[in-house]
């Protein structure tokens, strides 16, 4: 025998308003509770049907002292589906008129479009234009290492390297006069050390690369 299937949602709401239209009474949720199953919808899930009714406001509720009472008219309904009817045709009615505006800025858009020669010369010049404008840009792109914004930028980039070199420097000749002073006993090793850490006698500042003189080569 084949299990009896359980009511939908929709079902179980139908179920819960034909209890409000039947007594037009007002109930408590535990008075609910009780009449629900009575109509096929458990007790367990009486809350969350009536609550659905009331969020879609076709069960109205109201505290009164320290209880909560439902209540629900078929007129309530009736108001409800005519309020949402109304609604639904304006916009129905708005959305028609946008519709006839699009198509009627289409139409515009389509003056002085249609299909000719003349338009599809016009359409073969401008992809030529296109096609060579692409063509000169990946050129462009070629010599971009000689833009001199490029060039520029590189310059300031070289300069930032070589202050902060030069401070790694003043640091390192500041840090070897501190070990002669101090430890005057140990000049060989120092000297030693300085010489396997690339710390030679030709170790000096970067100069700037503005004042680097180019070399003069005799023929």
């Amino acid at each position: 025998m084949s299990k009896k299937r359980g009511l939908s949602l929709e079902e179980k709401r139908e179920k819960m308003l034909q209890i409000f239209y039947d007594s037009q009474d007002f109930f408590l949720l535990k008075e609910l509770e009780k009449s629900g199953p009575k109509k096929g919808v458990i007790s367990q899930s009486v809350k969350d049907v009536i609550q659905s009714l009331v969020d879609d406001d076709l069960v109205s509720k109201d505290k009164i002292g320290s209880s909560i009472y439902f209540w629900s008219l078929p007129s309530c309904a009736g108001n409800q589906l005519r309020n949402a009817y109304h609604k639904l045709e304006a916009d129905l009615k708005n959305n028609k008129k946008r519709l006839s505006e699009l198509n009627a800025q289409r139409d515009n858009l389509k003056e002085g479009r249609e299909e000719s020669d003349e338009r599809d010369e016009a359409l073969a010049q401008l992809k030529a234009i296109e096609t060579k404008y692409n063509l000169l840009k990946d050129e462009m792109g070629q010599y971009a290492e000689n833009d001199p914004a490029a060039l520029e930028a590189m310059r300031n980039a070289t300069e930032v390297a070589r202050a902060a070199a030069n401070r790694w420097t003043d640091n390192i000749f500041t840090l070897r006069q501190w070990c002669s002073n101090n430890f005057p006993q140990a000049k060989e090793q120092l000297e030693h050390m300085y010489a396997e850490v690339g710390i030679t006698d030709d170790f000096d500042y970067l100069e700037s690369v503005d004042q680097i003189k180019p070399l003069n080569i005799r023929s």
